[in-house]
């Protein structure tokens, strides 16, 4: 598939055409792939655009007229004995649908150039399109809305990767109104237009080098590239990351090729996820105590404290692009949904999500399928339109990864966009408007990412004057719209008390969790706030109000840790995270807290997993008590020993040496 934008080696038998007649390139060719792909029940899929309209799509945006934006890729792994194989260099095309009858029949070149080869990531945001392409993020403006780019600026430089799938990756525009991205292991840094390695909000230097942040990153920053922020790390190939409603992360990752480990995360804000030794940097290879039988498990740390549990691991594959569908036109087990590719075993699934605990639990379901291993089809993007009807885009090659592609001559170079929709459904492409509050107010409720982003835009800048409209949809029943109105209600100069307050109180834990996010971004204090949803029913809450803890200053901050701490449940990895995330920065403080509030009762299952998960100065010498029971299991021993690993100072020595002491006495 996209060698171009996958990273597994899954190699794919070569095409063979179904009929001598049929050529393997251009529109009847395509017509005739489409007959091999599945496609879940309710649904229908339909050819949009192929080749020569469209040639290898790498990444795909949508914008608020059901325009579909590509940028392609033929100029892939220009090291390879193929070369450059578009001398120009490679396009952003613009595909339209002129006479709705769900077919393109207009394209346009939005730029081309050798600056964009193979971009792995596209967004467009009213007259301003995010590229992304190793080593830069450019932002294009199209300044007389003629659908071409008229300035090219930078917004980040200096990222490695370069004419590589692990590089930097798609922009995504939040709830919040700040950008999200994400790029993969080979990315290692990035920098300012000036040059200067870009500096997070607490001050550290955004590099994959281990002081912190290891490997592949996710990202938020404001939209011109300030208060940017480092969400998560320690992923291999984080391909793109999406970001519902009430602000939640979610993204897959791919493993070393062939282990089967293939995973889908909710990302929790600051959270390691474990695919190297967060202390040493060492792969999973690395012989280390306690480690899981499975491969596909020890692949990722699972067993370290301070690795956030995976959402779901889906085997052997190559993830692309990802999304999360808040529309109504597809049926109700895809509404609120992931939705991603897997170029690997040629898949476009959803992954419907369920609370458990502090977390989440998952199943898949695919959407579009081929049982076909002669077919090239190769899904690359998933991106909704107004009508909330799904595109695919499909980089259709006969392999995936390795840096190779079968596609090797510009004028057979195939390409196809697929529309999923009910059965039956026409295309009917809404008219939205962005004139009046209520207009805005009307399209902020669209499934398409751009149609939000304009309605947001205008609703923001309306302030105060937009109030009486964003109360309408603060009433409405879908929590989603609810959240999203909740978001420019908290932003009205002064009404940022008023509606988080309202909001923590609301029957919705969503809607709670929601409140305290637009409370710590909007820089409020978290302490009350905290206080008063530290009993919340909701596990959920509770994993946020943790979260929102983290290197709180305020001398309140190590008592109510705590108090969360006694209620954490043993079998909730998520919780526990949550915690070890929460405690960081008063690590000591915390963990003493919740010592006075135990007492002599620490020894139990709850307190074990605090004890395991903590990096405070008392902990060595509750492992060492904990190891020393000869009533313990050796993998829970195992376990024990392998958090001492994670503890540095001369605490964790003295406690070592009692062990080694305790050991020779008992021989």
């Amino acid at each position: 598939m996209p060698s171009v934008l996958i990273v597994a080696a899954t190699v794919a038998s070569p095409f063979k055409s179904r009929a001598a007649e049929v050529p393997r390139s251009g529109p009847e060719a395509a017509r005739e792939q489409l007959k091999t792909l599945k496609v879940a029940a309710g649904l229908e899929v339909s050819l949009f655009a192929s080749e020569p309209m469209v040639r290898n799509p790498a990444n795909m945006d949508i914008d608020h007229k059901g325009r579909v934006w590509v940028t392609e890729g033929a100029n892939y792994r220009l090291f390879q004995k193929w070369g450059k194989l578009r001398p120009d260099g490679d396009r952003i095309v613009i595909l339209e649908d002129i006479n709705g009858d769900g077919v393109a029949d207009k394209e346009s070149t939005f730029y081309e150039g050798n600056d964009i080869n193979t971009a792995l990531g596209l967004c467009v945001l009213g007259n301003k399109v995010i590229v992304s392409r190793s080593p830069d993020v450019f932002v294009f403006t199209d300044t007389d809305g003629d659908g071409k780019a008229d300035k090219k600026e930078i917004l980040f430089t200096g990222i490695k990767g370069v004419d590589h799938d692990h590089g930097v990756h798609a922009f995504v525009f939040g709830p919040d109104g700040k950008l999200y991205f994400n790029m993969g292991n080979d990315g290692r840094e990035i920098r300012r237009p000036d040059g200067q390695l870009v500096n997070d909000v607490e001050g550290l230097g955004v590099s994959a080098v281990g002081k912190p942040y290891r490997q592949g990153l996710v990202f938020r920053c404001n939209m011109d590239g300030s208060e940017f922020e480092v969400l998560g790390h320690n992923f291999r190939n984080n391909y793109e990351v999406s970001v519902d409603s009430f602000g939640t992360l979610w993204q897959s990752d791919n493993d070393d090729d062939g282990n089967k480990a293939v995973r889908i995360n909710y990302v929790m804000e600051h959270g390691n996820y474990g695919y190297v030794d967060e202390m040493t940097g060492a792969g999973w290879q690395a012989k280390r105590t306690g480690w899981e039988e499975q491969i596909p498990l020890r692949h990722w740390h699972l067993n370290d404290p301070g690795v956030v549990p995976n959402l779901i691991q889906t085997g052997a594959g190559s993830p692309t692009g990802i999304m999360v569908y808040e529309g109504s036109l597809l049926p109700e087990i895809f509404r609120n949904q992931m939705i991603h590719c897997d170029a690997g075993p040629r898949v476009v699934r959803s992954y419907p999500v369920q609370v458990a605990g502090a977390g989440y639990q998952a199943q898949m379901v695919n959407i579009l399928s081929t049982d076909d291993n002669n077919s090239w089809f190769r899904p690359s993007d998933v991106c909704a339109s107004p009508d909330g009807s799904i595109y695919v885009a499909d980089w259709n090659d006969a392999g995936v990864g390795g840096h190779n592609m079968a596609d090797r001559e510009l004028a057979t170079m195939t390409g196809r966009i697929y529309r999923v929709l009910p059965i039956g459904k026409k295309p009917s492409m809404p008219k939205l408007k962005f004139g009046s509050a209520s207009e805005c107010v009307a399209s902020l409720a669209s499934p398409n990412q751009e149609a939000r982003y304009l309605a947001w835009t205008k609703l923001h800048s309306l302030g105060g004057k937009a109030e009486s409209a964003l109360l309408k949809a603060w009433k409405d029943e879908n929590p989603r719209i609810r959240a999203r109105a909740l978001h420019l209600l908290a932003r009205i100069p002064g009404k940022e008390q008023k509606y988080v307050g309202i909001a923590l109180k609301d029957a919705n834990p969503d809607i709670r969790i929601t409140a305290l996010r637009i409370a710590r971004e909007r820089k409020m204090d978290l302490i009350p706030l905290v206080k008063a949803l530290a009993f919340d029913p909701s596990a959920q809450v509770r994993r946020e109000c943790a979260l929102v803890l983290r290197k709180n200053a305020s001398p309140e901050m190590p008592a109510l840790w705590a108090t969360l701490a006694k209620q954490h449940s043993p079998s909730d990895r998520w919780s526990l995270e949550a915690l070890g995330i929460g405690a960081q920065g008063n690590e000591d403080a915390c963990f003493e807290a919740w010592l006075k509030a135990v007492g002599d009762h620490w020894n139990t299952a709850v307190g074990r997993d605090i004890v395991w998960r903590s990096r405070a100065k008392k902990s060595p010498a509750l492992l060492v008590k904990l190891i020393a029971d000869k009533s313990a299991a050796k993998a829970d021993k195992d376990r024990y020993l392998r958090a001492l690993d994670f503890i540095k100072g001369p605490e964790k020595d003295a406690a070592l040496l009692e062990l080694v002491t305790a050991s020779t006495e008992s021989k």
